[in-house]
């Protein structure tokens, strides 16, 4: 049977993943990330072994040992870490001296290609969670109305630009304005951001770029994004059909009926 890799970082999507592979009786090893990952893991995961950020080395013997021949990366590890407090080992730290630059793609394709060496495949993140993809149309029980349409519209625009040039991916709009861009804060923050800038009438949209890695990197929003909507006086949310991993869907979607959000997926 195939066995897979996982490297854990943190939130929930590491036990999406794992849930989703246990259920077809898929076996994964577990490689979690000591500054990030839910020690919780240890107790739904069929083999785990701890790795500080910087530990490359240790995390590829690991999946050598364990037999693993395709690997997934889920949940988020923060820049902040990467670049603030890892301790580099020497498989990481030569691969960090070839890259030409240290965004998000550039970092992760590099872990991708020490993985290839070894043999080991890195895979769709959301290879065992795609039922969790929203398709096109409205999600909730309020379809977006002419302004939140217009701000969509608008959003969407320069969200593609952001997005290309390997920003963030969320984006908060007023009335065709862009009020705040996504940097290292994440959805959830930068929803926060908008709302101390402008009160209310705002439209969140949140896509995928436009080759997105669905490796890694993949838009995800749940509950917090939701509360961050409430708190901020935000109406609308836009996502990418098929590539925005929803999480808690269900509890989502009634929390945003409730507040009379309106939630949306298109096609990018």
């Amino acid at each position: 049977m195939m066995r897979y890799g996982l490297i854990a970082g943190n939130g929930k999507f590491p036990f999406l993943v794992l849930e989703g592979a246990h259920k077809i009786g898929a076996e994964m090893a577990v490689a979690a990330i000591r500054e990030e990952t839910d020690p919780e893991i240890e107790r739904v995961a069929d083999s785990v072994t701890w790795v500080g950020i910087g530990q490359l080395g240790r995390m590829l013997r690991f999946f050598k040992n364990e037999g693993v021949e395709k690997a997934i990366m889920a949940g988020q590890v923060k820049h902040v870490q990467i670049f603030s407090s890892a301790v580099p080992d020497v498989r990481m730290l030569k691969m960090l001296l070839r890259l030409p630059r240290r965004n998000t793609d550039a970092l992760i394709g590099a872990v991708a290609g020490e993985l290839a060496s070894e043999g080991i495949e890195l895979i769709d993140s959301t290879y065992f969670l795609k039922d969790q993809l929203p398709q096109p149309g409205t999600l909730t029980k309020r379809e977006p109305d002419e302004r939140e349409r217009g701000d969509i519209e608008y959003g969407l625009e320069i969200a593609r630009e952001i997005a290309r040039l390997d920003l963030g991916q969320t984006i908060v709009i007023r009335d065709r304005a862009c009020v705040a861009i996504e940097a290292m804060e994440g959805t959830d923050a930068v929803i926060r951001r908008a709302g101390q800038l402008v009160r209310g009438r705002l439209t969140v949209v949140k896509i995928a770029k436009p080759d997105q890695d669905m490796r890694f990197d993949v838009p995800v929003v749940g509950i917090p994004t939701i509360e961050s909507m409430v708190e901020s006086a935000a109406t609308c949310l836009c996502l990418t059909a098929g590539k925005t991993l929803m999480f808690d869907r269900e509890e989502m979607l009634h929390l945003a009926d409730k507040n009379g959000i309106a939630i949306t997926a298109v096609k990018v």
